[in-house]
């Protein structure tokens, strides 16, 4: 296979992935796909025209679409907020929140720019930690919406209304909204006075929304470039044009192999990221979760874990190197060799420079869009996220969930049976995914790490760290409808002391909890295999007695 000569760089070391991947590309060139794909032709993925098919594909005129003066309208907002602005809260979950995520902690905030902050969690301390480093006067809200009905987003957004609300006469002049045409967003927005709205295009999901206003924005904001941003989007949109050969398309090529390693059970697609562009795997992430996992399939996307020992792995990768040039510690150097000499899949990729990520977002929505298509489901719905949504309602509700919600105390003298039954049921092929309903960089992180650790060794399987309800609206697609080759470990908490949600008439532990046991309803109503983890007092403490469990059950085995 020829492989691509494009910037960003790739190579392909595909073992014996490589003539799969070829077959397809050639299948792929006979059946005109890339001119079908810019046609938005939906039988790429189904006979039918469904709604969340047809009108989805927005995305891909994006590069085009945003012109030169769309984008000076969003620098000359930018530059207007700069001297009354200290820094940016960004209110939103999953493809609202992710993109901006991305951006700030891969280029940070540029002198004389406010830095920008994330809040996609409704955990009580999570909230509260960040009151403390705010001032809420001098503070830009986003409040960031496709749909405008997030409970999670509007709920933080009632709250810092308030807070707002008692430091400043005028509150909706710290309050922008980035959301769909119409949306119960923009009307609130208008009642209440917001500074400004920026419009989302409805034809453009969540998840491929990066290089619109959900992403723009707030780049614009921390002092991104964001005209090199959409010149390396531009310049791979028309490397992935409709006019490419498909083994020259850096996108289709990429997709070929994401979609054939799945089809040959290497269906762990794992990021390894160099320290410049780590935050690129929570995007991506998403990306390939909701996209793919569905109709009882999909691609496992595995990023933040440890690196183990390049024999340890088991045959069920697919392994994307993200780096960038000049920062490429020399790790990497005898770690990416050894990975191909033990018969890994391996795909290599070298950005330029930082802004060189708008074309690897462009690249990465072509090849799990078409990766979709080799699985054969379609990419922009995500049906079992409203799933859990609706039970973490009734979950909220006076009648409650009905059933019971089987749970153990960490630390309880019951603990070790438990754990050893959770195990027991992990089988070859399988993934472990941790899913904490604890603040994302609160005290017990470090701990959340170690178990990851411990359990990526002891049982050599993929472990995915989710921190809930963000990864509600990412990875949760993929838990639910996805195989049934996912066992989960459920740790919740006693939020305390809990925070209202203004005008709501609950507070957030109520919501966070809610959420926790929809989704826990959610995953045993499709039979998965998880264990819900209760922590006491001192969550740090009981999270590591789950890990020296679990080390000690591997010593004894």
């Amino acid at each position: 296979m020829n492989e691509p000569k494009i910037s960003p760089a790739i190579t392909f070391s595909l073992g014996t992935l490589a003539d799969p991947v070829r077959d397809r590309l050639e299948e792929w060139e006979h059946q005109q796909y890339a001119r079908r794909l810019w046609d938005k032709d939906h039988t790429l993925w189904s006979t039918e025209e469904l709604p969340e098919l047809t009108n989805r594909l927005g995305w891909l005129g994006l590069p085009s679409s945003t012109t030169p003066s769309r984008l000076l309208e969003i620098k000359e907002f930018a530059a207007e907020l700069r001297p009354d602005t200290d820094q940016v809260v960004l209110l939103g979950m999953g493809g609202s929140s992710l993109a901006p995520e991305v951006f700030s902690s891969t280029f940070g905030n540029a002198p004389g720019f406010p830095p920008l902050i994330v809040l996609d969690s409704t955990h009580p301390a999570a909230i509260q930690a960040l009151t403390t480093r705010i001032d809420p006067a001098r503070t830009l809200f986003l409040v960031a919406s496709k749909s405008g009905g997030t409970i999670e987003t509007l709920s933080l957004f009632r709250f810092f209304w308030k807070e707002v609300s008692e430091a400043s006469a005028r509150p909706g002049d710290r309050f922008v909204a980035l959301t769909d045409p119409g949306s119960g967003l923009e009307t609130l927005a208008e009642e209440r006075g917001f500074r400004r709205v920026f419009s989302t295009p409805p034809e453009v999901g969540g998840r491929y929304s990066a290089l619109t206003s959900f992403g723009l924005v707030p780049a614009a904001l921390i002092g991104m470039n964001i005209d090199g941003l959409m010149a390396g989007a531009t310049d791979m949109a028309s490397q992935c044009g409709p006019d490419r050969p498909s083994s020259a398309n850096p996108g289709l090529v990429l997709g070929a192999a994401l979609g054939e390693a799945a089809r040959a059970g290497r269906d762990k697609a794992t990021f390894l990221c160099s320290s410049a562009l780590a935050g690129f795997g929570s995007w991506v992430e998403q990306l390939i979760a909701e996209s793919t996992g569905k109709n009882d399939t999909g691609i496992v996307p595995v990023a933040g874990e440890p690196l183990g020992d390049p024999d340890s792995y088991q045959d069920d990768r697919l392994f994307v190197f993200l780096g960038l040039q000049g920062d490429h510690p020399p790790k990497w150097d005898n770690y990416l060799p050894a990975l191909r000499s033990n018969g890994h899949p391996l795909v290599e990729i070298t950005l330029k420079d930082r802004y060189q990520l708008g074309a690897e977002i462009f690249r990465s929505e072509v090849a799990v869009a078409s990766a979709s298509s080799i699985l054969g489901v379609n990419p922009f719905n995500q049906p079992d996220v409203q799933v859990a949504k609706d039970l973490a309602r009734q979950a909220m509700s006076p009648a409650g969930l009905g059933g019971t919600i089987i749970e153990i105390a960490a630390p309880s003298p019951g603990l070790p049976q438990e754990l050893k039954a959770w195990t027991d049921r992990i089988k070859p092929g399988d993934y472990l995914a941790i899913q904490a309903f604890l603040p994302m960089d609160g005290p017990a992180t470090p701990a959340l790490k170690a178990l990851v650790k411990t359990l990526r060794h002891r049982f050599k399987a993929a472990v995915t760290l989710g921190f809930g309800p963000r990864f509600l609206h990412s990875t949760g697609q993929l838990h639910k409808g996805g195989a049934n080759h996912g066992v989960f470990l459920q740790i919740v908490d006693h939020p305390s002391p809990d925070l209202d949600v203004p005008e709501s008439g609950f507070g957030f532990g109520e919501l966070i909890a809610g959420q926790a046991a929809g989704d826990f309803q959610a995953l045993t109503g499709r039979d998965r295999r998880v264990l819900r983890v209760r922590l006491t007092d001192h969550p740090t403490q009981a999270i590591a007695t789950l890990t020296e469990l679990l080390a000690l059950q591997s010593r004894s085995r």
